[in-house]
This record gives C-alpha cells, structure tokens and sequence, in this order.
C-alpha cells in the first residue's frame, strides 16, 4: 500500500505514543538506526489497512507526525525499514507490522503463525534468512485512547510501610471462582473492584493488593502448540496497556482506573508487579512484534562478539538494555504513567538485578536506581525489588539502596526450614524474626526493608507446603523441570491428598505456625491469595 490519503502535520517528538488532544493525534515514534517509517491505520475492526503514513519528520532520533481530526478509537501499527543484518545487530522487516511500544491500548490478540517472524522458519540460516510475508492481520492493533476520567476526590491510602500487609494476587485466579462475585464480573479488574472481593479483603486485614502482571502479554508460540496458555503475565509487551483479558468491557484503560479508585476507597493500595527486564520477543529464534523491528540494536543487549545473539540474565532469552537512554525513558515514562494516571501506589520489580546490570557486573548504583530515587514522583511511591536475576552474580538480596525493599528470600528458607524440624537453625532465624538486620542494616535500611514471605505465586502454596516433599509441575508441559526442586517442605507424614485425621490435623497446626511467625516478626508480611 502506496496511497497517503490522510492530511499529515509534522507534529511533535514529544510525549512519544499516540496524544489526542482534542483536534487530532500526534504519533511520536523512537529509532536510532531507522532509515524510515510508517504510520500505519486500520479499519474499525483491524482487518483492513485503510491507509500508510510515512512520517518525515525527525527530531533526535524520534519520528513523529500530526493527523489532524484523528480521534480516540483510532487503530494504528508501524512498520519500520532499516537494514536486515542480525550479525550487526539490526532486525528491520517492514512486512511485519509492529507494536508501538508507548502505545495505552492494543485491541484484538496476537495470532501465532510463521509470518510474525522476521526470519523464514525452517529456513537453514534460520534467523540470517529473511521472511517476505506481511503479518498484518495477525497482529493486535494499538488503539488511540481518551485519557479523560473523572477521579473525584481519589488519594492513595498512603499506608506507612511498618503498618503494610501486601496480599499477592491474580486479578483472574482471585476472582474466577468466587461465588458471590457475579459471574459476568470474575476474572476481571471490575471483579476485584466489586463489593464481596473488597469485603474479603477487609477481613483478612490486608492493606495492600500487588497485582501479578496487568502489562499486555502474549501467550508464548510454544503454548500455544501445547494447547496452553499464559497463565501468570510474565511476558509483557506493552508496558502503558493494561492487559484486556481481564476486562469486563471493551475498555480495560477506563475499568482499571475505576477498579484504582474503588479499591483506594475502601482504603487498600494497588501495587503492580511489572516485568521491565525483558520482552516476549525471546532469542534471536523468537518473533517480530515490536521492539525488536523498530531497533534491536538499541532496545535489547546484544553479545559483543556476535550482535545476532542477546545477552540473557532472565531466562527468557533477551534482557533490554538498560544502558540506553531511551530505554530507561522507555521504563521511566511508564512508570509515571502507571502513578500519575493510573493512580497505583507502588511497584514490585521483577528480577530487578537485571535493571542494574551496566556492562556486566550488578551494579546498585546504576543509573535506573539514581534515576528513581531523584524522581520526584517515583521515588514517593512503595518499591519492592525481586532482588536475583538468572545471571552470573545476581544475587542481590540486601544490597538494593535506600528507599526500595526486598522480596526476602532468605526469611522464607529459614522459616520452612525451621518448622520443618531442621537444627542449627536457631542464629539465622533470629535475624529473620527481627528483621534481618545482617542484610540491611549496614546501608542504614530499616526493618520494613525485609519484605517476609513463606509462600509466594513462583512456587509451593501454603497448603503445598505442608502436603508435598516433591514438586508436580506437570500441567505445563515442562516435565516438572522448572521451579526450584529444594522447597524445604515436609508432607507431615504422608505425600500428598490423605484422609488420615492426624496427619490432617497437624498439617492444619503447620499452616497456623508459618501465618503466626509471618505475621509476629519484624519486617513487611506478604500473604499469597488463597493461603487464607
């Protein structure tokens, strides 16, 4: 598609993503190494492109363009050109429609098929080769948004951290089987928001939701060929989109600021678990969805001796490089987002040791966390590190600076190792019961530092723990390799389901032990949904 029909302004670089300001829109699209770009649009229901902006302008290495009359609902993608050179590090194909990464809602879902590859799959060269093939009507489509929401009177509950009770949860799973919830209303950000989810809340005293993530994901191609999904939203790749999956209606942006606002109300915080270490683009053997097509070279770390293959501290095949300036705009500005206009009060980091990665070594000072802790709005709100990677060296608990906490890994393996009737246990735990002063003391932290956990969403549940001495992951296909195979629990006697009334009875009594010492020491309880 040739043709330009839309009347085009030169617009702004600034803010980047799509702005309505009430007469039109400005698209604003970052790229370092692109040699052009276009806006593309798209009928109502995203199956037609109706028409193919090239955006002209270029102001420090931002792309941008005005469309005047352009309104809200507006269904757009890029497509970006540039070399093909895998070795170098570049993975331009502008047959593969692409995600704006500052983007507030996307409509429709990824549908998997060989041609959201940039490469020809099955092809000898395997990523080397190139795919002609447009992807368009596989790909969900970004959507203009109208920011406007009348939050009334909303202010955080600003609860102080030594009176905090964090209650880990899945938007979906917390709410698919509750039978007083309305049907039409589980699953969803207006389930959590409704009146017997806040109720249950309230009961169990907690004072603060951190919600699994809510970013946009996509169901990994490997699943899918499973017949599976993803389940938990650590795959993210939309970081300003608030997932539609778990929207009752068409417009998930509007029901999750209501659900900020019911929740604030009823004087419970909202804390986002957000996946900014890597994106569902994968390996150089994954897909072309975004980041990936509009440059590679700058959004992802790339091995020095070979740009074809990306440095991998997560796991998951690529780490985005937080040594790039637009990156951490990129982070920077969603973040803010998420505070300024979708009122959350605080954040949990998923593998954070990999934001603080510069060249190779963890590095706590590294820019994202100076960044954070100047920022007059971030560094306000609550912040809470999953202080690991999967690299070398990324073991970081305790050494994350003043003003963040920590996941407390080592809290939660003295105390199942003590309940499970280990000895020599007696030093560690006390440091654990009093806040583990050894870990963050010496950087002047207080106690409220130790976020305390026995159980949390990546393994055993409370009532796994007293049940089982052997992990099942086996509904996954991964053939119970994944997760830690070491989760110092004690089936009380019996592995597994029994109608044994002793063994039941002192699996009862085990559970009220670990909730009495999560809630008796010092330090931040997190509780995990469904574990009471």
């Amino acid at each position: 598609m040739t043709k330009q029909a839309t009347v085009v302004r030169p617009g702004k670089p600034y803010p980047q993503g799509a702005t309505w300001d009430g007469e039109g829109v400005n698209f604003a699209l970052f790229s370092e190494h692109a040699e052009k770009v276009e806006l593309c649009l798209f009928d109502a229901r995203g199956r037609r492109e109706t028409d193919r902006v090239e955006m002209r302008e270029q102001t420090d290495l931002v792309w941008h363009c005005y469309l005047p009359g352009a309104k809200p609902s507006l269904l757009y993608g890029y497509r970006v050109y540039g070399p093909y050179q895998p070795q170098q590090g570049h993975r331009f194909n502008p047959n593969k429609l692409l995600l704006d990464p500052y983007a507030k809602a996307v409509v429709g879902r990824l549908r998997w098929s060989d041609a959201n590859f940039g490469y020809k799959i099955g092809a000898k060269q395997e990523d080397l080769s190139f795919d002609w093939r447009d992807n368009a009507l596989a790909m969900p489509k970004c959507q203009v948004i109208d920011p406007s929401f009348d939050w009334e009177d909303d202010r955080s509950p600003d609860t102080a951290w030594n009176d905090t009770i964090i209650y880990e949860l899945h938007v979906k799973g917390f709410t698919a089987l509750h039978p007083d919830i309305p049907e039409a209303l589980r699953g969803t950000y207006s389930g959590l928001a409704s009146a017997p989810a806040i109720a249950h809340l309230q009961r169990l005293g907690v004072t603060t939701v951190e919600l699994m993530p809510v970013h946009f994901f996509v169901d990994d191609f490997r699943l899918q060929q499973l017949g599976l999904r993803n389940y938990w939203g650590y795959n993210s790749i939309g970081f300003f989109v608030p997932e539609r999956r778990y929207a009752a209606t068409d417009d998930a942006e509007r029901e999750f600021k209501t659900m900020v606002k019911t929740l604030h109300r009823a004087g419970l915080e909202v804390i986002l678990d957000v996946v900014y270490n890597h994106t569902a683009e994968g390996n150089h053997l994954g897909p072309t969805l975004s980041l990936r097509g509009i440059d590679n070279a700058a959004y992802y770390r790339l091995t020095q001796n070979n740009r074809r293959f990306y440095m991998d501290y997560t796991g998951t095949g690529n780490t985005l490089n937080m040594m790039h300036p637009r990156v951490l705009q990129l982070i920077m500005d969603s973040l803010r987002y998420w505070v300024q206009e979708m009122h959350v009060d605080g954040f949990r980091f998923d593998l954070a040791a990999a934001l603080a990665r510069e060249l190779h070594d963890v590095d706590r000072l590294g820019a994202f966390f100076d960044i954070i802790h100047q920022d007059p709005v971030l560094s306000r709100v609550k912040l809470i590190a999953e202080p690991w990677d999967l690299g070398e060296g990324g073991y970081q608990i305790g050494n994350f600076p003043v003003g963040w906490t920590e996941w407390n890994a080592k809290y939660r393996d003295a105390v199942r190792a003590y309940w499970k009737g280990g000895g020599g246990l007696i030093g560690d735990l006390a440091y654990r019961l009093t806040g583990s002063s050894d870990l963050y003391a010496h950087n002047g932290r207080r106690p409220y530092a130790s976020i305390n956990f026995i159980t949390a969403h990546d393994g055993f549940t409370l009532h796994d723990l007293v049940n089982y001495e052997q992990k099942r992951n086996l509904a996954n296909g991964e053939e119970n390799r994944d997760g830690l195979d070491k989760n110092l629990s004690w089936n009380c006697g019996v592995e597994g389901p029994t109608d044994k009334a002793d063994i039941l009875a002192l699996r009862a009594r085990q559970k009220r032990n670990f909730l009495a010492t999560l809630f008796l020491c010092q330090g931040v309880p997190m509780l995990l949904y469904g574990d009471a």
